[in-house]
Formats: C-alpha cells, sequence, structure tokens
C-alpha cells in the first residue's frame, strides 16, 4: 500500500456503477475535468430457459457490481490515487428488466426478467384485445408507451401470476419491486438492514405504471395491470443523495462505505445527459445490446404519431424541472454480435466482424432483420421474427458479416426519419456512443445510410459519465457544474457521407422489403393452433378413427388382390 503523502490529488472524484444488459463496470471521473481515471468491466451471464424468455441472476449483478468497484479501487491505488477522493457515486442500468425480492431475507424470489423478454407477449396481446378498437396505444396519454412486452409492468404482472414466492411475499408485505436501479441501491444502501427502496423519475417511466405528468405512480395504471402499489418503490429525482453505501470491509472498496450515491439515471438517459444534449431538440444514438436514439423535448412531453415512445429525459433534483424526450428503440443491435458468435459461430469477437464485413465491403444484396423480440420502434410488431434474405450461392460469412452491420445503420434510419417526421426539423448530423462506435466500418455506414454525419465522442463512456454528473451535481454534494460554462469541451471523430443518394436510398428500400417480411410469423394464436393440432391427433376418438381408416384400407386392397 503506497504511503498517504505520496498519493496524487486530483480534487474531488465521483464513481459511476453502470449496470447494463451484457456487463458490469464501475469507472471513476475527475469532476473538474471529466477525464476518466479507471473502471473495471465484468460480463453477466444470460439464461434461456425457453424460447423468447431472457434471464440474469439478480445475486450475480450484485456480485459483479462489487467485484467492479473493488478492482477499481485497487487500480486507482496503483495508479497512486486516493479512493477517499470519491466523493460521490451514480448508478446507471439496464431499464425495464424486473426484479421482486423479499424484503426480509434480501433474496430474489425468481431471476431478473431481461427487458428483451417475449414470455408476456400473449398477456400483451390479451390485454389489447381488451381495450376499445383494439389500441396498443390505449395508455400512451398516461405513460407515454404503447402496450408491449418491453416495459416492466407486463413482467410484473407475470411473476405475479406464476411464481408462487412472489405471491406469497405480496400477500405477507414482504415483497419489494423495482428495475435494476432499485434492485442495486436497497441492496448498496443497507439491503434488509433499512437499505433505501426508490428509484428515478426516468426508470420509473418505463414501467407503464408512471403517469409522466403528473410524476408518480398511477392508481388507476395498477388497476388496470393488478399491481399492489405497496410493493412499488419511492420515486426520486435523477440527482440527489438517496443513501450511502455500506460495503464490507472484507472488500477493498470498504473504503466507499460512508459515500452518497447521489445520481441514478436509466442508461439511455444517462448517455443523454453524459452527451451533454441539454438543449430542447438535441439528439444522441446509443449503440449497446439494443439501439436508443433520444431527442430532448425540453420541459413538456411531446406524442409522437410515428411510433416513437415519450419518455423522462430527466430530473436534475428534487426542485428542478423535469426534461423529457422522443425515444426510437431498437431491441438488436451489439446483441447480434453476440448471437453470431455464441449462436452461430461466425465470428470470434466483434473485432474479427469489423475484419470480415471490410473485407468485401458489401453485402452483395443480402439483407438481414435481426427481429428477435419482435420489431420495437417505429413498428412495436411482437410477431416479427429474424429473417435473412437475399441469399444467392456466392453469399459467404463476409456477406453476412457486413449485412449484420448494415442491419444496425437501416434500424436507426428508420427510428431518425420517424423523429425527424415528428419534429418537422430534420437532423443534420448524429451524435453517438456506445460499445459498438468503435467499430468504423459501422459508424461510415451509418452516415452513409442516415446521408449526415455522425459524431462521435473520443471519450466514448458517456453513459457511465452520465450517472457521474447528476451524482457529482446532487445537491449536499455539488463537486460537479452542470452550468453551460463550466462543461467540459469534448473532441470528437466525425464521419461524413461517401456514397451517394441514391445508392442508399436504394439499399434502404431493399432493407424495408425484407423488414415486410419479417412481420406476422409469430402469434399465440399460431401456437395456441399447434397445440390444438397435436391434440387432436393424440386424441382417442380420432385415434380410433384413424386406426379404422387404415384397416379398411388394408382390407380394400387385400380383397381387390383376392379378385
Amino acid at each position: 500500500m503506497v504511503a498517504s503523502s505520496h498519493r496524487i490529488n486530483l480534487g474531488p472524484l465521483v464513481g459511476a456503477i453502470d449496470q447494463g444488459t451484457s456487463s458490469t463496470r464501475f469507472l471513476v471521473f475527475n469532476s473538474k475535468t471529466a477525464e476518466l481515471l479507471s473502471h473495471h468491466q465484468v460480463e453477466i451471464k444470460q439464461k434461456f430457459p425457453k424460447e423468447g424468455w431472457v434471464e440474469e441472476d439478480p445475486k450475480e449483478i450484485l456480485q459483479s457490481v462489487y467485484e467492479c468497484i473493488d478492482r477499481t479501487c485497487e487500480k486507482l491505488t496503483q495508479l497512486n490515487i486516493d479512493v477517499s477522493n470519491i466523493k460521490a457515486v451514480g448508478v446507471t442500468n439496464q431499464r425495464e428488466t424486473t426484479v421482486v425480492w423479499d424484503k426480509m431475507t434480501g433474496e430474489p424470489l425468481y431471476n431478473a426478467i431481461v427487458w428483451l423478454d417475449l414470455r408476456t407477449q400473449s398477456t400483451v396481446e390479451n390485454l389489447i384485445d381488451k381495450t376499445p378498437g383494439r389500441d396498443k396505444n390505449h395508455l400512451r396519454n398516461k405513460t407515454g408507451l404503447p402496450l408491449s412486452t418491453y416495459f416492466s409492468a407486463v413482467k410484473l404482472r407475470w411473476l405475479l401470476d406464476n411464481v408462487e414466492p412472489v405471491q406469497q411475499a405480496v400477500a405477507c408485505h414482504r415483497a419489494m419491486f423495482g428495475t435494476i436501479d432499485s434492485w442495486l441501491i436497497w441492496c448498496l444502501t443497507g439491503g434488509k438492514s433499512d437499505g433505501i427502496h426508490c428509484t428515478d423519475v426516468t426508470n420509473a417511466s418505463r414501467t407503464m405504471l408512471f403517469n409522466i405528468h403528473t410524476m408518480a405512480w398511477d392508481e388507476e395504471l395498477c388497476k388496470y395491470f393488478g399491481v399492489p402499489m405497496h410493493i412499488l418503490p419511492k420515486v426520486r429525482s435523477s440527482s440527489e443523495i438517496y443513501g450511502l453505501l455500506k460495503i464490507s470491509s472484507c472488500w477493498k472498496a470498504g473504503a466507499l462505505s460512508g459515500v452518497p450515491i447521489s445520481g441514478c439515471l436509466g442508461d439511455q438517459s444517462a448517455a443523454l445527459v453524459g452527451q451533454m444534449c441539454f438543449q430542447d431538440g438535441s439528439v444522441k444514438n446509443t449503440y449497446g445490446t439494443g439501439c436508443f436514439l433520444l431527442r430532448n423535448t425540453g420541459t413538456r412531453p411531446v406524442m409522437s404519431n410515428n411510433g416513437l415512445l415519450t419518455t423522462v429525459a430527466y430530473k436534475m433534483g428534487r426542485d428542478k424541472p423535469t426534461y423529457y424526450a422522443l425515444e426510437g428503440s431498437v431491441a438488436i443491435a451489439g446483441a447480434v454480435v453476440r448471437w453470431l458468435q455464441d449462436n452461430m459461430g461466425i465470428i470470434s469477437s466483434s473485432k474479427e466482424l469489423e475484419t470480415l464485413a471490410g473485407s468485401v465491403g458489401t453485402s452483395y444484396g443480402c439483407y438481414f432483420v435481426p427481429a428477435f423480440s419482435g420489431l420495437y420502434a417505429p413498428y412495436w410488431e411482437p410477431s416479427a421474427r429474424g429473417i435473412i434474405c437475399g441469399l444467392t450461392q456466392f453469399t459467404n460469412k463476409r456477406h453476412l458479416s457486413f449485412a449484420a452491420l448494415e442491419a444496425v445503420c437501416f434500424q436507426t434510419r428508420e427510428i431518425l426519419d420517424a423523429m425527424n417526421q415528428d419534429s418537422g426539423i430534420p437532423l443534420t448530423q448524429l451524435q453517438v456512443d456506445g460499445g459498438m462506435t468503435t467499430n468504423k466500418l459501422l459508424m461510415q455506414l451509418q452516415a452513409d445510410i442516415l446521408c449526415i454525419s455522425v459524431v462521435k465522442p473520443s471519450m466514448p463512456e458517456t453513459t457511465a459519465l452520465g450517472a457521474a454528473m447528476a451524482a457529482g451535481a446532487a445537491e449536499g454534494v455539488k463537486v460537479w457544474s452542470l452550468e453551460p460554462e463550466d462543461l467540459s469541451a469534448v473532441t470528437s471523430e466525425r464521419f461524413d457521407p461517401q456514397i451517394k443518394l441514391e445508392e442508399s436510398e436504394f439499399r434502404y428500400a431493399r432493407w424495408k422489403q425484407a423488414v415486410k417480411r419479417s412481420m406476422n410469423w409469430e402469434t399465440t394464436q399460431n401456437e395456441d393452433t399447434e397445440s390444438r393440432g397435436k391434440s387432436l391427433f393424440s386424441s382417442i376418438p380420432l385415434g380410433f378413427y384413424i386406426i379404422g381408416s387404415m384397416l379398411m384400407l388394408v382390407g380394400a386392397k387385400y380383397l381387390a388382390g383376392r379378385l
């Protein structure tokens, strides 16, 4: 251990827990310069117990947070940076992913149901069937959201209907519900020993239980989904002190005990903040497991006419105004890389995908629609499934790799077109961030397909940066100024379009054809028909009928042979 007198004092530091769909990270920033000083990352295992089901272990997620904080503190010490200068910690998280746990034991009552999960499709279809005119936008005026498997309320409804320990805990008033931020904050502030059960406005707005106008849980919405309000977390702003870290001294991170958790934002809102998109009309696109385009619409919620979501962007303090955003959500972006690697064995790393695609520079007419979880914005079509079309004998894994990257760009084009129609002001350049932006071929393809410039910050960790900014700016912490004149200048890399407009439009039109072919592929009605077909063939009367018919046919052939 380095003596404290030799440690570097960089002034106030702020940490950020970035808990995503595929990994957890802890990052530490200099609050005066926004410089990233150190970080650590741990992969998260996803479970697929049935087709369309996606789960994660809440305890593994929590353990990964402890490990990331521990290792980052260790790295800071090796750099002679005093970890006692960390004055606050922020949390940013995969949104919509749903957890229910027992507040007496601290144990999760089921795996976390991940936002991509499709098990609630029949629940959603039943709810739509009961609404006037089968309108999936029935609740949009209150929530800003369509009825979809994507959001937390239907996942929670499934848990209440199908998991006995959840039912018992709710009946005994022992159950707590939350998205990943709630689970982590509760555990990190003491858990069953007086942990703080809360969430922020951005995460609450993704549940379909939250009224984005009154900024509170809505009794009518809770009744609609059959959710008891006593299991819901308290809703707080995105920037205030929620509680103090309580970490066992057996961890190196125990040195952070007593540090306030004072920032909380859903990952896409955090990226909006990290990209400094504080002005009405500013836009960012994040390329992670999915792809998420957000446009700041100021202090009034704007309802989309083109399949986009209306969501809470941020609320930077208890007494600060709420800002809203229009959002285009794409389910599968970086997840297609993982599918090509883990499921198909076509690549061994994301870098190999860029190399393979770059070696041909074309999909050779091959189009890939990765609708593994249906289609999100602007279609909201759960019946869609992934397809690859335009294959020939000449097509190989290089062309398929290129088509996979193009698919991410085409999906972004669709939601950007919808956003331009809603706003009436076409975007002239796109600010981007997220893990996939390290792929320069993807960024160039995006510029070519959008026909506008794409701008990538040199420091790509904007999601974690946004959480750190919210934490550092909180009342009672105040080590990070969000005043425009105090925000650090961001250096960036620019990608300009390099193909003709006609070629871009031709490729996009072909993509749209492929999307049409992916729709209406899977419905619960189809599953019911298939199961009915199976039950018919297993029924006793039909069995007698088939056997009798076969005997008559054999007998007829026998008699014909005798005559």
